[in-house]
């Protein structure tokens, strides 16, 4: 059983940044990558960014020179940073794992961000 707990969400103004942390843990927890999606009221949920056990990492395009993943490895944790947030970015974001052997992915319970003024 994987178990993430997510933090960092909240409101901010247009403009502004907001940082996500995702600690991960878990008996024989072996992780292929992690990663977050955002849902936004009426829309299907999207992914964010990801970051493979290798360093490898990937972004949708919408947020692509404004967001960043990075993760460290010994604490089973990754962070995204948010720059340059707009409101569009309003969502509740979830934080994600996948198992190294078995392929499949965990969700935390997710964590609101809002943009607005």
């Amino acid at each position: 059983q994987v178990q993430l707990v997510e933090s960092g969400g909240g409101l901010v103004q247009p403009g502004g940044s907001l940082r996500l942390s995702c600690a991960a843990s878990g008996r024989f927890l072996s992780i292929a990558a992690m990663g977050w999606y955002r849902q936004a009221p009426g829309k299907e949920r999207e992914m964010v960014a990801r970051i493979t056990i290798t360093g490898d990492t990937d972004y949708a395009e919408s947020v692509k020179d404004r967001f960043s993943i990075s993760r460290n490895k010994a604490r089973d944790t990754s962070y995204l940073q948010m720059n340059s947030l707009k409101p569009e970015d309003t969502a509740v974001y979830y934080c994600y794992v996948q198992n190294r052997i078995s392929g499949t992915e965990s969700l935390g319970q997710g964590t609101q961000v809002t943009v607005s003024s």
